[in-house]
């Protein structure tokens, strides 16, 4: 009798070692895409990937011609700060940028007030090269995000904030700038929070189907956050393991005394 009391005691333990592991299919991302798999994403490539104007966004707006006389009104002044202390200025100057309101305006030379929130950043290039036309001939308008940025939290190697310097940022480049994700992060259930004309939105993103490629969050907006939740093996392996070595013995114990007195 008290063989068989162990073995079944080690086979439960054997049970609950098992349903912590994490698998192969677990750790892979895009586990069951194939070639074809990207053909829908691509269809909508442009309309997906494209940051959107906000308020509380910082623009770099930034105005040319062949005639460059014409268009130094239209830009900002380059700022050059002098070093505290000193009369010397500084050998690198800082490009000036737009902050969009609440309104979700900007204060823009000469033509004024420009509403460019909810705007891509080449529909409002386009926007503000119409206005131009009227005053300088053939202009060329580029305008680009300073403070665009995701942040990546939890299970990655590099937790912390993530720039979108291009414009496009996808959730995997994001997690691969954060250092990836760690050998305990939930792949199949990545939470991400995103801000949508005032309102918070949740979702839940599985990595590891191919599905990923059409989702309306594979490619990231400004501040949205990426938050990778830990997986059972994490919580065994961290505060908890001491209390499950604890159990663990103490039922090994228990069982060892049960055994002893039934012998008896």
């Amino acid at each position: 009798m008290r063989k068989h009391f162990f073995s079944f005691l080690a086979l439960g333990l054997v049970m609950l070692m098992a349903s912590s592991c994490v698998t192969q299919k677990q750790l892979t991302l895009l586990g069951d895409a194939e070639p074809e798999a990207a053909d829908a994403i691509n269809k909508q490539f442009e309309s997906r990937s494209e940051l959107i104007i906000r308020t509380g966004d910082a623009l770099t707006i930034t105005v040319s011609a062949l005639d460059q006389e014409a268009v130094l009104p239209y830009n900002l002044p380059t700022a050059v700060y002098s070093e505290p202390g000193t009369n010397h200025l500084q050998m690198t100057p800082s490009l000036q940028y737009y902050l969009v309101d609440e309104q979700g305006e900007i204060e823009f030379p000469v033509l004024g007030k420009l509403h460019v929130a909810g705007l891509k950043r080449t529909e409002a290039e386009q926007m503000i090269k119409e206005r131009l036309s009227q005053q300088v001939m053939n202009p060329m308008v580029k305008v680009t995000h300073v403070n665009a940025r995701v942040s990546v939290l939890g299970e990655v190697n590099r937790p912390g904030f993530v720039a979108i310097p291009t414009g496009r940022l996808t959730i995997l480049e994001a997690l691969a700038a954060a250092g990836d994700m760690t050998g305990y992060g939930k792949r199949n259930n990545v939470l991400l929070t995103r801000e949508v004309n005032g309102k918070l939105e949740l979702a839940r993103i599985d990595l590891t189907k191919k599905d990923l490629l059409n989702s309306p969050y594979y490619y990231l907006q400004q501040n949205d956050v990426l938050y990778v939740s830990p997986n059972k093996v994490r919580a065994i392996n961290s505060t908890n393991a001491g209390l499950w070595l604890s159990v663990v013995s103490t039922a090994l114990s228990a069982a060892t005394i049960i055994v002893t007195v039934v012998k008896k």
